[in-house]
């Protein structure tokens, strides 16, 4: 699918200090991130990288990297959360959402490093994400999760979605949230998005 590239959204880098104290920067992805990006999900667990594909991946290929970095900042949105170590940048978080056929309907993914879960990390980027979408016309955020996958099923609960079991696949269950568009000139700054994804 070709896309119309719309404008880097500068207003979406965001420099957070999570629970703890760790300081994250937030930011929209840009193409020359694949190697970081690759180097992301080659640091997750097997696991976690079975529960985000719903399958076994051992690494992204270079399809897929190309397609998680090449984004038109509207109906494809990816922001990565980075920090610093040792000089250089490192990701360890990513979230997306990407509209379906039906304009109102976006799907949705988040992922973070095992050592940087449970600090809140994976929530906040869902709001910001939650946040964008719903600016940009969205008004349901979908997706799909193992049922196996309870720290994705808490945090869709948390978040406020609806968790059913999916008809069509056995232990998929399927989560949904009616996404409100944020108040006007809002840039889903982080309070902001503390509170969308409550």
């Amino acid at each position: 699918m070709l896309y119309q590239i719309h404008r880097y959204p500068a207003e979406l880098i965001d420099v957070v200090r999570l629970a703890g104290g760790a300081r994250v920067v937030i930011r929209p992805v840009l193409p020359q991130d694949r190697d970081l990006t690759g180097a992301f999900f080659r640091s997750l667990s097997s696991s976690a990288r079975y529960d985000r594909f719903m399958g076994p991946m051992r690494e992204l290929s270079a399809e897929l990297l190309q397609r998680f970095t090449d984004i038109d900042y509207a109906d494809h949105l990816a922001l990565v959360a980075e920090v610093f170590a040792e000089g250089r940048e490192v990701i360890v978080a990513e979230a997306r959402f990407a509209r379906r056929r039906d304009p109102a309907a976006a799907e949705f993914a988040v992922s973070v490093a095992e050592a940087w879960q449970g600090r809140g990390l994976a929530r906040l980027m869902l709001g910001k994400l939650a946040c964008r979408a719903a600016a940009a016309g969205v008004q349901r955020l979908e997706g799909e999760t193992l049922a196996t996958n309870r720290a994705m099923l808490a945090l869709a609960r948390k978040a406020g979605f609806t968790i059913t079991a999916s008809l069509d696949v056995g232990g998929v269950m399927l989560l949904q949230k009616i996404v409100r568009a944020p108040r006007p000139g809002s840039d889903c700054s982080t309070a902001e998005a503390a509170s969308l994804a409550a």
